[in-house]
């Protein structure tokens, strides 16, 4: 019985790391806006026409007449809300003024020798009088600035309303018709607006991961850049209200085997004992002189970041295992941190194994390096993005931007094409990306390698905020390695931003 309830227990806990592990890559697919409208047009417009075929059946007001433009209309708004015909005011009117230049079609057809579909026995449409509507329309829509193209459907189909194939007067269509598709568009607009205002243009706050944490970060203070790291990690912590700095220090063997050659040198061990007990209470000295050291060290760095950038700053001294980024991963956990910003290493022209494991973690993490020769930079007031695709890594890279440039800085993000047929689609890409966040932002297409690129470019920036690639096969990085290691020196420091 206790192997079968441990048995149900693995199983179920399986299916809770399945059923996060989808929601996860759904919410990082509706992170693309083009998937995010294809998802709006198939799930709000199938509601809005319901909404209104529920209020026509139960009031009688709408003609059936109306809904294959209001239909359209409504698929041209939620499938580009920030394009031409996107305006909830514009729509409204424009169907509206085409239901309008319908009515004056009918009218001259009433009082002229047009034939008039009214008191005709066999339903017809003279086609003088649908040229008229035609017309009219087009006339009243370009004077009025309201192109909307479903307000020619309105303006047809009024002409064959089914409702009207009796004698009627031309008021009492004016009024049913025309107020019907007032009426019905502005439920759409209406709903539409409300979508667009508290959801499609929020959707940074409600869908991208970066903008929701990212602002508890660990600081590996490793190498010879680790303090021009540490400042980097606190701008961006900085950015947010409850944003802190974690700055961890190793204590490798190395540390220790120093702090036992000082003790020693200080007269504080004899090295001539050889006493089992004698040696472990030097061991225990020697481990603990190196964490003090270590603990001092941290704690200069972190009075400095409280005081030049104003975040709350902790330090941790963790002791060494087989895995330096292990054991730095273990203490982002620990410490209840979302992000590990490490100085950049190399190792025979590639990563170092330490960048590669935190890279293979699952938490968020940087790598920087600091532009060569140059004094480490305190702000990042021009930084660009170079994107490949749309994606959560995208958005993060764009919110890391902002967060280091502030409202006074600029940010610019851009995308290489090999061919121009490729302009449209990466501009439509670009602009899709930077319209979900606040502030001023330039967008760059360029017909050019991305090294080429960047390095033309690397004297008018401070930072260039790069993917990782880690999303690639290995085939792929193979075939065509990441941007970051095909980069040479520059004059402007990098960081290469992996998500997990």
């Amino acid at each position: 019985m206790s192997n079968l309830l441990d048995t149900a227990r693995q199983w179920l806990r399986r299916a809770r790391r399945a059923e996060r592990r989808e929601l996860r890559e759904f919410v990082v697919w509706l992170e693309h806006t083009r998937n995010l409208v294809h998802l709006s047009v198939l799930l709000f417009v199938p509601i809005l026409i319901a909404i209104v075929t529920v209020i026509s059946n139960n009031v009688n007001v709408f003609p059936f007449v109306l809904f294959p433009p209001l239909a359209s209309g409504t698929f041209t708004l939620f499938a580009d809300p920030e394009g031409k015909y996107a305006s909830p005011l514009t729509f409204v009117a424009g169907l509206t003024v085409g239901a309008l230049c319908g009515t004056a079609a009918i009218w001259v057809a009433a009082y002229t020798t047009l034939q008039n579909p009214l008191q005709a026995e066999t339903l017809a449409v003279s086609p003088v009088t649908a040229a008229l509507a035609v017309f009219l329309t087009g006339a009243a829509t370009w004077a009025f600035d309201l192109e909307q193209p479903s307000a020619f459907s309105t303006a047809l189909l009024a002409l064959i309303a089914p409702e009207f194939t009796s004698p009627v007067s031309v008021g009492h269509f004016l009024l049913q018709y025309t107020g019907s598709v007032f009426v019905a568009s502005s439920v759409v607009a209406v709903a539409f607006d409300f979508w667009r205002r508290e959801f499609y243009e929020q959707r940074n706050r409600y869908l991208y991961r970066s903008t929701q944490g990212d602002d508890r970060v660990l600081v590996p203070m490793r190498g010879e850049d680790a303090e021009a790291t540490a400042m980097f990690g606190a701008k961006l912590a900085a950015a947010h209200d409850t944003g802190k700095v974690v700055l961890v220090d190793v204590v490798d063997q190395d540390a220790i085997e120093a702090a036992a050659e000082t003790l020693a040198a200080a007269g504080d061990t004899d090295t001539d004992v050889v006493d089992a007990e004698t040696a472990d209470l030097d061991a225990e000295a020697a481990e603990t002189q190196a964490a003090d050291t270590a603990a001092e060290r941290l704690e200069r760095q972190a009075n400095r970041i409280r005081t030049q950038v104003g975040v709350r700053c902790e330090v941790v001294v963790a002791s060494d295992g087989s895995d330096p980024a292990g054991t730095v991963l273990d203490t982002a956990d620990e410490t209840n941190c979302d992000l590990v910003v490490a100085p950049y290493e190399e190792h025979r022209g590639a990563l170092s194994g330490f960048v590669r494991s935190l890279f293979q973690g699952d938490v968020d993490a940087i790598a920087y390096r600091p532009a060569p020769d140059s004094d480490p930079r305190r702000r990042w007031r021009h930084v660009l993005v170079p994107v490949r695709r749309a994606g959560d890594t995208a958005h993060a890279m764009i919110d890391f931007a902002r967060r280091l440039t502030g409202r006074t800085g600029s940010v610019g993000v851009c995308n290489c094409i090999q061919r121009e047929s490729d302009r449209r689609d990466a501009e439509s890409m670009l602009a899709d990306l930077v319209e979900a966040f606040e502030g001023t932002f330039e967008t760059r297409v360029a017909r050019a390698d991305i090294t080429r690129f960047l390095a033309a470019n690397d004297d008018h920036y401070d930072l260039f905020l790069i993917g990782a690639s880690t999303d690639r096969s290995a085939a792929s990085r193979f075939v065509s390695p990441p941007t970051f290691e095909r980069l040479q020196e520059l004059d402007a420091d990098v960081a290469i931003v992996h998500r997990p």
